[in-house]
């Protein structure tokens, strides 16, 4: 028998102790083009500790990475620094996602349509237009 888990997979590659946060957002599979994690970083979209990351700073294991994309911010914590790009399962290993679960906004509230006159009935009366507006400014509920 083996002293490493089943799930722990192939070895990690050997990495330097330190590279660029463009390089290892790419290469552990967070940004499609290390072009794209360039331009984030330089929009201001990436944290490290907690400080805005330019493309060439430096990324060790141990820190945590802040990236805004899509919409969504991604808390991870680096775990193995590597360079070169590799397979997603040994790319998910290089970082532990502290990435909080989305809240759940309350479902959008079911406005009643406003009430429909009938072709031919006139102009609205003006207590008709009261409450209309009445209804507009306020809502149905």
């Amino acid at each position: 028998m083996t002293d490493q888990p089943a799930a722990a997979g192939p070895p990690l590659p050997q990495g330097p102790p330190s590279t660029r946060i463009d390089k290892w957002l790419w290469a552990v599979r967070l940004v499609k083009t290390r072009s794209d994690a360039a331009q984030a970083c330089r929009g201001g979209h990436v944290r490290v500790n907690d400080k805005p990351a330019k493309p060439a700073a430096a990324v060790s294991a141990g820190d945590e990475v802040r990236v805004r994309l899509h919409g969504t911010t991604r808390v991870v914590e680096v775990a193995h620094v590597i360079e070169k790009r590799v397979g997603a399962p040994i790319a998910q290993r290089c970082y532990v996602d502290n990435t909080p679960e989305p809240t759940v906004a309350a479902p959008p509230q079911a406005f009643a349509a406003p009430p429909r006159r009938d072709r031919g009935t006139g102009r609205p009366t003006k207590r008709d237009r009261w409450q209309l507006e009445r209804l507009r400014r306020e809502g149905p509920f």
